[in-house]
């Protein structure tokens, strides 16, 4: 908005008011005197611009959009904390049970043990918020002695850990809220309900999906995979409570009867002929190749929730390949085995199986 107001410009309106019959010539008194004075006046009208933009929500950034969005109810998810499933053996591999709040560790990550999930099987919190906490599989270490303990296993993810939401996404919400609002059971007020919910990652709606009365909402993992039973349950329990279904004891307006589902994931597998660099060999390609392809699939699925339906295309798939250094061309690919897209229904997402590549 200010893009005019340079030092020069402002500098040359000073002087154009100093009447001719002085000396304005650079090194001259008056240039001097007032060539701090512009200078001055120039950084305040960049900064005056930046202030303008921050003070609109599509311009805004960091605090200035939360605050724009905080207006109107919209807050910013704070990072999450990673819930997941521990498995803890005795003696033979019988399983035991362990003392609540026992640390255990992995890969430089803390996990507290926070519930009981049935005999030797225990939900563990990460005391470290956001993705990172989703991501180690494998053998734990109690950080204190655990009697009887011999083996322990950090397994499944119940709760994907978030990072704190992005700009763009509390700015996505927030035209959401404003131009959509939520009201008495509306479509738009089931999506914010539902996606505030920590691991919900995106939601769709179906109402009246078997007769009046009746709503389907059908929600993705925060990581963008199947979501795991128990977030499924837990979101049932929050916006209509299993036996009493109807009854307005959770989110969910009474008389809706909604039954929350997880999305079903469809394994893609791909098979493509490349032609490479000289003294580029297959082996070098392959995971380049499944990491490009893991990409597009990861693409769609962020997408999941705006799209009535998901259709992974061959030649996407292709055009990612081709980003792939040493790769000269790419041809014969198909999907499942067929050279089609594939197409998905509503409540379906595309997951990568095997990548086979030949040269």
């Amino acid at each position: 908005m200010y893009e005019a107001q340079t030092f020069e410009a402002i500098l040359q309106r000073m002087l154009s008011r100093v009447t001719d019959n002085v000396d304005k010539r650079p090194g001259s008194v008056i240039y001097d005197a007032l060539a701090p004075a512009a200078a001055e006046l120039a950084q305040l009208y960049a900064e005056l611009d930046i202030n303008y933009n921050l003070s609109f929500a599509d311009t805004a950034s960091g605090d200035y959009l939360t605050r724009r969005a905080a207006e109107f109810g919209v807050q910013r998810k704070p990072a999450v904390k990673a819930r997941r499933v521990g498995r803890f053996y005795g003696e033979g591999d019988a399983p035991i049970d362990v003392p609540l709040g026992s640390r255990f560790g992995i890969s430089g990550l803390f996990y507290t043990v926070v519930s009981k999930l049935g005999a030797g099987i225990y939900a563990l919190e990460c005391e470290t918020a956001g993705a990172a906490g989703n991501q180690p599989y494998g053998a734990l270490l109690p950080v204190d002695y655990v009697a009887g303990l011999v083996r322990a296993e950090l397994a499944t993810v119940i709760v994907p850990g978030e990072e704190e939401e992005d700009d763009e996404s509390l700015r996505q919400r927030y035209y959401a809220a404003v131009n959509e609002p939520p009201f008495g059971g509306n479509v738009a007020d089931y999506k914010q309900k539902i996606g505030a919910i920590e691991g919900v990652g995106g939601v769709k709606v179906f109402p009246a999906w078997q007769g009046g009365g009746t709503v389907k909402c059908t929600i993705i993992a925060s990581d963008y995979s199947a979501p795991a039973g128990a977030l499924v349950a837990a979101v049932q329990e929050e916006i209509d409570p299993p036996g009493r279904s109807g009854q307005g004891s959770g989110l969910a307006p009474i008389g809706h009867r909604v039954t929350i589902a997880g999305v079903q994931p469809v394994t893609v597998h791909v098979a493509t002929t490349v032609t490479l660099a000289g003294g580029v060999s297959v082996g070098q390609v392959q995971e380049p190749i499944e990491e490009a392809a893991r990409a597009y699939l990861l693409g769609l699925r962020k997408a999941w929730a705006g799209e009535s339906q998901l259709i992974v295309r061959i030649a996407q798939i292709e055009a990612a390949i081709l980003t792939v250094p040493g790769v000269i061309d790419v041809t014969g690919t198909t999907l499942n085995g067929s050279a089609a897209n594939v197409t998905l229904d509503a409540e379906e997402i595309p997951v990568l199986g095997t990548v086979v590549v030949n040269a």
